[in-house]
């Protein structure tokens, strides 16, 4: 069998790195995507120095140019794409952690990133998804996008409203990843979204229940899923969440 191809956006740092790095042990063939084609390349070396197959990929997500000359490579150089991980993401919260305080420049900054950055960077990919046996999608997304668990008394984020563009931008990317698994409900290709758990990395400050190890197990297992595996889903470790 031919090895699989991976790009992981965001792949340079916290999650998206441990991503990276686990299926680059899985033997497959990963693109780090990153905003600095330097921290990128850094990364492939560190994956390279453990034996993985890797590549490094300039792109941010927010800007259409990059994003282009991102798929004209891959394209060039591989001809199709195997696995897409939307990693890349941003968070800040309510300045005084009341959701109607959030600056709607937060809103609109949040949102450029995790939701239309994710968007467009997926439909500029599909068609070399498309070409690959069996394509998979990860869209990195979180409990706080669950709408049914932030209306749940005594759910594990009931009472935490204090990132409220940023919980609305998973609710986003979850609605998306709905509509797109339904699109290509009758193709080999599996679209899901993974919620990491609350992981120990940068984006909050070290503050956490999981090592990043664990917290990139999800987005691994959900690239890696077999023919019988789900679609349309919202997933942690096995387990399908309330959207």
């Amino acid at each position: 069998m031919k090895q699989k191809i991976a790009l992981v956006t965001g792949g340079n740092r916290g999650i998206g790195l441990e991503t990276s790095r686990q299926l680059a042990a899985q033997g497959v063939h990963v693109i780090v995507a990153a905003r600095d084609a330097a921290k990128a390349a850094a990364t492939v070396a560190e994956l390279q120095a453990d034996n993985g197959s890797a590549e490094a990929l300039q792109l941010d997500v927010t800007d259409a140019a990059s994003i282009k000359a991102a798929v004209d490579t891959v394209s060039t150089k591989h001809g199709h794409l195997d696995i897409l991980v939307n990693n890349a993401g941003i968070i800040r919260s309510s300045p005084d952690g009341v959701p109607s305080h959030q600056p709607v420049e937060d809103w609109r900054w949040i949102f450029e990133t995790n939701v239309f950055g994710l968007v467009e960077t997926t439909q500029a990919f599909l068609p070399l998804l498309k070409k690959a046996p069996a394509a998979r999608i990860v869209n990195l997304s979180s409990l706080l996008g669950s709408i049914g668990m932030h209306e749940t008394p005594g759910s594990p984020i009931y009472e935490f409203k204090s990132v409220p563009a940023y919980s609305a931008s998973k609710s986003a990317v979850n609605a998306y990843t709905e509509h797109l698994a339904w699109e290509l409900r009758d193709t080999p290709i599996k679209v899901n979204a993974a919620h990491p758990g609350y992981v120990k990395t940068d984006m909050n400050h070290g503050g956490g229940e999981l090592e990043v190890p664990d917290g990139a197990r999800t987005s691994v297992a959900l690239a890696l899923l077999g023919a019988d595996g789900p679609s349309g889903k919202l997933m942690h470790v096995g387990e399908v969440l309330p959207w």
